[in-house]
């Protein structure tokens, strides 16, 4: 496409503000004129060539527009009787640089936003900028309009007829029938009307449709009046705000399109989503809060970068109050789509508006993303994103899994509520539901050799962080090399119950003898793993017994404050009652001498409590630790008894899930 700029009128009606110079070279700002500001948003649409008409002062204008010092191409066509032609004259003087292009057609004295020319850039069909919205002109331009196309352009129409200006992009089919009646009329020398007179001609064949750009700023400058509204307005346009919403911690060009359209709206406002809001809908960020936001500080076009903490708009929209709100059409289906409902009802409070431009789903942009998710996968980045998951959230959750298909169950399921996201942040691979996998019982049966191959294939197939059942921890010689062996692997976290002997699950409590571990000994235990760590980032926690054993509140506390102070990571404390209340006293009571190490908790038993209210009484972990193995060993039994029963799988069938969406579960190797 090729730029098309008409300079050769005398611009004698504008006074002595063209007596030293062309009018489109008038200032409309105080940083820039009429022809700069076009000229620059030609370049900013990738545009390479200029072909600009001239008449007086063509020198001056010349030497200008090389000083403006833009990629641009020039191609000066001088109108050798500017003084006694209209620019059909000047547009047949070009006409050789003119030809087989597409062409962005304007006058030299109109300024419009940025807006306008991308709708008009973007015209799939040749166009001309009308408004709907605007009284009709007596002396200017319009248009007649019959079936959405443009039958006759001129100053003498009023019937059927809309306000147009001479924005046009003109396809080269369309252009070069509109070329050949301009040629054919200067031939014949009728060189002093205007070039829509020749394209009336041939409004049947050259088919230009009315783009309506409403009360968007688009208007020529006549006289000194014209001047003074139009600069008021365009300091309007560029005042406006503009607010977008990005968690990217990767940048691809899609997302500097996207930017770049958004800048020339007006001046804009980012919100970086905060690591709480990207942890709870997406995945964990490669990058904290802070670098996100450095990211988008430092791209051209950005003039204010803010923290937007969740995934609703409203908070910032209310204190920023942007002219526009700019997002991809993504979110007019599917889990955002509350999200976009808020903010369309938040921006009709006060007038603002919604700009959507499309989605840019490139391959390549997935790849990326996959590329991403395989890096979160491997060892040295998955093994500290506990510790900052519960930085950045506060209160986290963990499902069980023990295999890699329920691993993928925990990775992948995400519910949507309120156009908001809520998916698992970690996951726990359990003693019990390992053992139970194996059909072995849960006392410490199934050696670490068999467990470790449980990790190795969900993590194979995963990127969330593992917090490892590490039961009694075995022997104190023996747990260094576990926590080694777990850190090397990638795993996050390994919880130890300070029990000693043959290990009997919790739930049984006082119904089994259970031995509890001297504080002492257990303290070394924990002391002894620490100083077997390589890094700073895996986490010993310390799971508590005593309400379990009936050894009281008291007991409690004392332990977690010497494990503490032996070096775990965080304090475990479990319960076998239906009733919250002794973990909620425990929690209180630790909270009230130490704010800071993560307290974990697994809500089997006194399940009613939901994550907001362990959030709020300071919980970090809450862990749900056998719910796939009790739910889905009930519906392989129920299956097989069905099949049973009926001699045949018809039946069982209601039951079963499609085995290609189980498959789609399943990630392909790239």
């Amino acid at each position: 496409m090729k730029a098309l700029i008409l300079n050769s009128g005398m611009g004698s009606r504008m006074g002595v503000l063209t007596s030293e110079h062309p009018k489109c070279m008038t200032e409309i700002s105080g940083r820039e004129t009429i022809l700069s500001r076009q000229l620059s948003q030609i370049a900013d649409q990738g545009i390479e060539e200029v072909v600009m008409t001239t008449g007086r002062h063509d020198q001056v204008l010349t030497e200008y527009c090389k000083s403006l010092d833009l990629p641009l191409t020039y191609t000066f066509v001088k109108n050798p009787v500017y003084d006694k032609t209209n620019y059909i004259y000047s547009i047949y003087c070009a006409r050789e640089a003119l030809a087989e292009d597409d062409i962005l057609l304007m006058h030299g004295d109109l300024v419009f936003e940025n807006m306008v020319l991308d709708q008009v850039i973007e015209s799939k069909e040749s166009c001309m900028t009308v408004s709907t919205t605007l009284p009709l002109p007596e002396k200017d331009f319009k248009a007649v309009i019959h079936d959405n196309q443009i039958e006759k352009v001129g100053i003498e129409f009023f019937e059927d007829a809309l306000a147009a200006q001479p924005l046009y992009h003109l396809k080269k089919e369309d252009w070069k029938i509109w070329l050949d009646r301009i040629v054919a009329f200067c031939e014949a020398d009728q060189v002093k009307c205007y070039a829509e007179n020749a394209l009336n001609e041939v409004s049947d064949k050259c088919v230009i449709r009315p783009l309506d750009v409403k009360d968007q700023l688009c208007a020529e400058i006549d006289n000194p009046e014209d001047l003074k509204v139009v600069s008021e307005k365009l300091a309007e346009v560029e005042n406006r705000t503009v607010y977008m919403s990005f968690s990217a911690d990767m940048l691809h060009s899609g997302h500097i399109s996207i930017i770049r359209k958004a800048a020339r709206l007006g001046r804009l406002i980012i919100g970086v989503l905060s690591d709480e809001a990207v942890i709870s809908y997406k995945r964990y960020p490669l990058l904290p809060f802070a670098e996100r936001k450095a990211l988008f500080e430092n791209i051209r076009g950005v003039s204010r970068v803010v923290e937007q903490k969740t995934l609703s708009y409203k908070e910032n929209l209310e204190k920023i109050r942007p002219d526009f709100v700019v997002h991809g059409d993504d979110w007019v289906t599917g889990f955002q789509k509350p999200v976009r409902e808020e903010v369309l009802a938040v921006l009709a409070e006060y007038g603002g508006k919604l700009v959507e431009f499309p989605y840019s789903s490139d391959e390549k942009y997935k790849s990326l993303e996959r590329r991403a998710r395989a890096d979160l996968s491997l060892p040295d980045m998955r093994r500290g994103r506990l510790r900052k998951a519960i930085e950045m959230k506060g209160t986290i959750t963990a499902m069980e899994a023990h295999s890699g298909l329920t691993g993928l169950i925990v990775e992948n399921t995400v519910v949507y509520q309120n156009g908001e996201a809520r998916q698992f942040d970690a996951m726990w691979v359990s003693s019990l539901c390992d053992s139970t996998a194996k059909g072995k019982p849960d006392i410490e049966l199934v050696d670490m050799t068999s467990r470790f191959r449980t990790i190795d294939d969900i993590m194979e197939v995963t990127t969330k962080p593992i917090v490892f059942d590490g039961d009694t921890g075995g022997m104190t010689e023996h747990f260094v090399y576990t926590v080694r062996s777990l850190e090397r692997m990638g795993v996050s976290a390994v919880i130890i119950e300070d029990k000693t002997g043959l290990k009997k699950n919790s739930l049984f409590g006082t119904e089994v003898v259970q031995t509890q571990d001297s504080i002492e000994h257990f303290s070394e235990k924990i002391a002894a793993g620490k100083r077997a760590q390589k890094t700073k980032e895996f986490m010993i926690i310390a799971r508590i017994e005593s309400l379990i054993l009936e050894r009281g509140m008291d007991d409690a506390l004392e332990r977690a404050f010497a494990f503490v102070k032996a070096g775990a990571d965080g304090i475990m404390i479990h319960s076998r009652r239906p009733e919250p209340d002794e973990i909620f006293e425990f929690v209180e009571k630790f909270r009230a001498q130490d704010s800071v190490t993560p307290l974990v908790v697994v809500p089997t038993s006194f399940n009613q409590v939901t994550e907001e209210e362990f959030k709020a009484r300071g919980v970090n972990l809450v862990i749900y630790a056998n719910q796939l193995t009790r739910t889905g060993f009930p519906a392989m039994q129920n299956a097989a008894r069905t099949i049973l029963e009926h001699h045949r799988a018809k039946e069982c069938d209601a039951m079963c899930m499609p085995f290609k969406e189980i498959i789609n579960l399943i990630p392909e190797e790239e």
